[in-house]
């Protein structure tokens, strides 16, 4: 190790003790051209007794790579901000941050992306895009960029065939109907984003098709994001006086989910006797309701990593299909909200 106040050891240094050029010491350091794997091996070995640390600059400048990522979405603030950030965003960015920085890249998390051009301005080699919508602001912007991405859920938009890691839309909604209905539901609601987000659209597949097997009067609501907690209480307020055979309310959104619960409450209803509430993420939302939401544990922390992967492999030039990965299958979180005294 350099002594305290002395100069960092250079490359030159870990190629004069090593016997070799610095153009070998810099591709055995880097993965790069023909060095025999002892030679290789052997420099790495001495690059860590002495102490040396590349220059990330000078990297940069010489590959043009930023040796960045980006984690990105054009969810709105209002149901992406506030308790749903500091879950399921932040859950995402822990897990994404540590499989990049494993790789000697970092993680850039951007605010939602609506329009305008927060993308343009980051220096980054590409991007992990949450849920991408069609005409996702996002990916528009990185596609304006010539910046490679891959979703984290199923793209939507008919010519996006971009990698992605399956975050079972279709799985995850049936898994939360099917504990409804085996917790004695008759007439539940759906509630989804009025966008076309992989698990709006995927839900509304698994909802229809239990409907039609099983026999009950399909009723799905199709809320906008921008609404949020405010405007899905007051939207459920006005279903359950449209409908109030309604039983069971299934609200993929967790601010929506939250929301109802307090529409069914301040509608003289009891949770979970007379109306059960369901979400998709069980995340901080889910957890600090009164009473806590029956959710679905998306294991986000294994799809944030596999995106990674996909992604460094895809800059590193590996052949990327667009083919899913898919995280590991959903697991249901059962809680006071859904789960009826027998």
């Amino acid at each position: 190790m350099p002594a305290s106040g002395s100069k960092p050891p250079t490359i030159a240094d870990v190629a004069r003790v090593a016997g070799v050029s610095r153009t070998t010491v810099s591709h055995a350091l880097n993965g790069l051209g023909k060095v025999d794997p002892r030679t290789r091996e052997r420099i790495k070995q001495i690059a860590l007794e002495l102490g040396y640390r590349p220059n990330l600059r000078a990297q940069r400048l010489r590959t043009g790579q930023a040796k960045a990522i980006a984690l990105v979405s054009s969810m709105p603030f209002a149901v992406a901000g506030g308790p749903s950030r500091l879950g399921f965003y932040m859950e995402v960015a822990a897990a994404a941050a540590e499989s990049a920085l494993v790789h000697d890249y970092a993680l850039v998390l951007v605010p939602p992306v609506q329009s305008g051009s927060a993308l343009y301005s980051l220096d980054v080699d590409g991007a992990i895009v949450v849920e991408p919508d069609t005409d996702d602001a996002a990916v528009t912007q990185l596609r304006g960029r010539g910046l490679p991405y891959v979703a984290l859920g199923r793209p939507v938009a008919a010519d996006d065939d971009a990698p992605y890691v399956d975050l079972w839309g279709e799985e995850v909604a049936t898994v939360l109907l099917s504990h409804l209905r085996a917790q004695g539901a008759g007439h539940p609601a759906l509630v989804v984003g009025s966008g076309s987000r992989h698990s709006s659209v995927d839900a509304r597949v698994a909802y229809e098709r239990m409907a039609a097997e099983q026999g009950w009067e399909p009723i799905v609501e199709a809320w906008p994001e921008t609404g949020g907690e405010q405007a899905a209480y007051e939207r459920c307020t006005a279903l359950l006086a449209a409908h109030p055979e309604i039983d069971a309310v299934c609200a993929l959104v967790d601010a929506f989910a939250v929301g109802a619960v307090r529409a069914i409450q301040d509608s003289g209803r009891t949770i979970p006797d007379d109306v059960m509430v369901a979400t998709r993420y069980d995340g901080l939302r889910a957890r600090t309701c009164q009473p806590p939401l029956t959710a679905v544990d998306l294991h986000l922390d294994r799809a944030a990593s596999d995106a990674v992967e996909l992604l460094l492999a895809g800059l590193r030039g590996t052949a990327v299909t667009p083919a899913p990965t898919a995280a590991p299958a959903p697991t249901l979180v059962a809680r006071a909200s859904s789960i009826r005294a027998v």
